[in-house]
């Protein structure tokens, strides 16, 4: 009878709880900036914040605090790297990495309406016209809007629709944002091919703007040429001949700049946006959202990225608007600012 080998049981490998280290501690806010793109007060608000839907319910040693779990989402938008290059580098396993990023997301949008919300109160529409007749002298100034592409894995399902005029697969998302680069409406919900015009006629923005805008008193708000002439949507001259229609689409370039000043400001701080997101195309929608909220906190607490430009100037009140008597469409609402308020 044949003898057969008997080969030595394979050790056992020990289970290593790794990560246990708080940052927090051990860098100071420079060094978390660079690595997280919030100082270390910042980081604990943001802990405090998302409190309640983070905790585990668990007395485990072992369970990740809510502190490391923001810190991994953190890392992940800022740098932008792969799941498992961001388990290496902080100590996790890949599955980790991704189950804390898909739940600090959607705890992130889950408050999304308390940091990105469209200005319904008269103090708060106010501070914004004042804000952008103060930088750009723009009168009744709500917003700019414009989209952005954010680049991402082929997908499997409906591959094509996905592939963008400049021949790569993205999401394509809307954004306006006020005079001092803060978001105040979102909406990622459209893959790459589609144009910024129907994105803008299919959201909910320009729904509620068509039922609550009454006129030109009500402010606007400034696209390219891109868009369709709206009362509330005032894009610029394709031909202009006279001196107030120059005028007029010199200042409108200038204060829609905002919005893509926004956008390069959004994708600096958060390389998750600027690099190819191998994700399905509806979590990178939520991962979008998660950094827009991300921006505005960023900029409610003074966090750092560029040089301090001015924004931020509060006027009480408003530069006074004539009543618009004419056709309430966007090409005579268009010439009606441009000859009277910027002809001179």
């Amino acid at each position: 009878m044949a003898a057969f080998m008997m080969l030595p049981p394979r050790p056992r490998k020990d289970r290593v709880f790794r990560g246990t280290i708080s940052h927090l501690t051990n860098l100071n806010d420079d060094e978390l900036r660079r690595r997280y793109r919030f100082g270390k007060d910042s980081i604990a608000y943001l802990c405090n914040l998302l409190q309640d839907r983070l905790s585990r319910p668990t007395n485990k040693a072992t369970a990740l605090t809510v502190e490391q779990q923001v810190c991994i989402a953190l890392r992940f938008y800022a740098s932008g790297s792969f799941l498992q290059v961001i388990g290496d580098t902080l100590g996790y396993d890949k599955g980790t990495v991704s189950r804390v990023v898909s739940d600090v997301t959607d705890a992130l949008i889950d408050i999304k309406d308390d940091f990105v919300s469209w200005p319904t109160d008269v103090d708060s529409i106010n501070r914004i016209k004042c804000g952008f007749y103060r930088q750009c002298n723009f009168p009744n100034v709500l917003g700019c809007i414009d989209c952005t592409h954010v680049r991402i894995q082929a997908p499997s399902d409906d591959e094509p629709s996905y592939v963008n005029r400049k021949g790569y697969h993205s999401i394509n998302v809307q954004a306006v944002c006020d005079f001092e680069g803060r978001f105040t409406n979102i909406f990622a919900n459209w893959p790459g091919s589609t144009h910024d015009s129907h994105i803008f006629n299919t959201s909910t923005l320009s729904n509620y703007l068509q039922t609550n805008h009454r006129g030109l008193i009500d402010g606007v708000i400034l696209g390219d040429s891109g868009y369709a002439f709206r009362p509330f949507l005032l894009t610029p001259y394709a031909y202009p001949i006279e001196r107030h229609q120059q005028r007029f689409n010199g200042f409108h370039a200038s204060t829609r700049s905002v919005i893509e000043r926004t956008f390069g400001i959004l994708k600096r701080r958060f390389h998750v946006l600027h690099s190819e997101v191998r994700m399905k195309p509806e979590k990178v929608c939520r991962i979008f959202g998660a950094c827009a909220v991300l921006h505005n906190i960023a900029l409610s607490r003074n966090e750092p990225l560029v040089n301090d430009d001015g924004a931020g100037v509060r006027l009480d009140q408003p530069v006074q608007v004539p009543a618009f008597v004419g056709v309430q469409d966007g090409r005579n609402t268009r010439e009606h600012v441009a000859r009277v308020f910027l002809s001179n």
